[in-house]
């Protein structure tokens, strides 16, 4: 079993720990198989109901482990995009996955670190977190979902600014531009984002997922599709035992008003 992603579950909370702090959590061979592993997992496993993804040592994630990339044996260009495959699946696998996703942010996040970030649906930063892209500095191009998932969250010109310039984000600035959700002060960090998944899971958990599951997928679909999609699913809502309940003590406390 590998150490370079911690894994671990319970109470309904699956948590994920990128795990190569001497090297700031950059990905490499190991780390992407079991980053697609564990998504598996999630999205399988019925005893997961939501997700804390976040990072040993004093940063998030560097992107990909370009050291490990210059030490490849004449065939750096496949391997590479194997290994993109591999994370692009898992990637996939955990923003289609009906369990929400929080993420706790330290420290630097780079290249493809911010697509290991932004596969969460909320984000909890530190003050001391900072952003950046570099896929230039090296000859590189985005990856591990950059492409797709930065845009989704700044807009198309502010992703651009920050792949085509030497734009360094601080948090402030990041929670400004609608890349993370919120920011605390160093040390609260994991605590918040704690917060955020117990309430979830002491919630009603199941429509916490589909709602996130439908914003997700509405961005890559037609319009009468998501109109479909939501129909459905809040028809599926509303004959379950929780929502049935929830709805009866809402009326409840609105007749008391």
């Amino acid at each position: 079993m590998t150490d370079s992603i911690l894994f671990a579950v319970n109470d309904g909370l699956a948590h994920i720990t990128l795990n190569r702090p001497a090297r700031l959590n950059a990905i490499n061979d190991d780390a992407a198989h079991a980053w697609l592993d564990i998504a598996r997992q999630v999205s399988d496993r019925d005893d997961i109901r939501a997700v804390l993804v976040d990072a040993a040592g004093p940063a998030f994630c560097a992107g990909g482990d370009v050291a490990e990339m210059s030490a490849m044996d004449g065939e750096t260009s496949a391997t590479i995009g194997e290994l993109a495959d591999i994370i692009h699946e898992g990637h996939q696998i955990l923003t289609a996955t009906p369990k929400p996703i929080v993420a706790a942010v330290q420290g630097a996040v780079a290249g493809g670190g911010l697509g290991f970030m932004l596969v969460a649906d909320y984000i909890v930063a530190s003050e001391n977190a900072r952003f950046v892209s570099k896929y230039a500095d090296i000859g590189l191009t985005p990856d591990c979902g950059v492409s797709t998932l930065l845009p989704e969250a700044v807009g198309l010109r502010r992703a651009l600014q920050l792949t085509l310039s030497d734009t360094s984000l601080t948090a402030a600035e990041a929670l400004d531009w609608g890349l993370i959700t919120e920011v605390t002060p160093p040390g609260e960090t994991d605590a918040r984002a704690r917060a955020v998944a117990d309430r979830w899971l002491t919630g009603a958990t199941a429509a916490f997922g589909q709602a996130k599951r439908l914003l997700r997928s509405g961005v890559h679909r037609e319009l009468r599709a998501s109109y479909d999609d939501e129909a459905r699913t809040i028809a599926a809502a509303a004959g379950t035992d929780d929502a049935r309940a929830r709805i009866a003590a809402f009326v409840a406390r609105s007749a008391r008003r």
